[in-house]
Formats: C-alpha cells, structure tokens, sequence
C-alpha cells in the first residue's frame, strides 16, 4: 500500500529553520513530482515547492530563496529545508505526489496531485 508521511513540522520562533522530511513507501513506481503544500485555518491549500524526477525545481513566490525541496532517492525521502522562517509560515504541510508529466504552471496546483500525506504541523511565532 502506497504511504507518505510527514515528520518534520514544530514550533519556532521568527527567523529560525526547520526541515521537513516525506518518506515514501510501498511504491511500485518511481512518481514524476513529489510537491510540498500547505494550508493554514480558514485558508485554501497552496503550493510550496515542486521537484520532477529530472531534478527540475518550482518555488511559489511566496518562499523562494528561503525554501529548498530536495530529494534522496536512496532512502525513498523527499525534503522541504525551510529557512528564515516567518509568522505567515504557519499551516499544516503536506507532500504529495504526481505520477504524470504537467507544464511547469501547474506544478504547485494541489489538485494536479494524486496522493498525499497526513501533514505536519509548523508554527511560527513572531
């Protein structure tokens, strides 16, 4: 049976990292993405971060330069390096991923994803 599960998320204060880790398993298949999304109360989900199997990355606006995803294929487990953390950070964060190839534009779209973890929480305090 296919999992991914989140480990990662805590509590930090504003300006300080944390790193997210998704590991995947009971995969016959090797997927096309692994994302990074997010959703904070009374929001819709977003896209954070995408990585295709090719190593090609996709960042929102919203986090790069302080965000880097990652992946270790060796140990089936896909990173999100967060850094510089700020208050608007906080939300439940979520891997997911995606079998099939997309245009580059679609790649942060949450519904473009087909299976997804249960979430980790991160918070941030200012």
């Amino acid at each position: 049976q296919v999992q991914l599960v989140e480990s990662g998320g805590g509590s930090v204060p504003s300006g300080g990292s944390l790193r997210l880790s998704c590991l995947v398993s009971g995969y016959t298949y090797l997927p096309y993405y692994m994302g990074w999304f997010r959703q904070a109360p009374g929001k819709e989900r977003e896209g954070v971060a995408a990585l295709d199997r090719d190593g090609g990355v996709v960042y929102a606006d919203s986090v790069k330069d302080r965000f880097t995803i990652s992946q270790d294929n060796a140990k089936n487990t896909t990173y999100l390096q967060m850094n510089s953390l700020k208050p608007e950070d906080t939300a439940m964060y979520y891997c997911a991923e995606r079998t099939r190839i997309i245009p580059r534009q679609k790649q942060l779209s949450p519904n473009k994803y087909d299976r997804w973890g249960q979430g980790t929480q991160v918070t941030v305090s200012s």
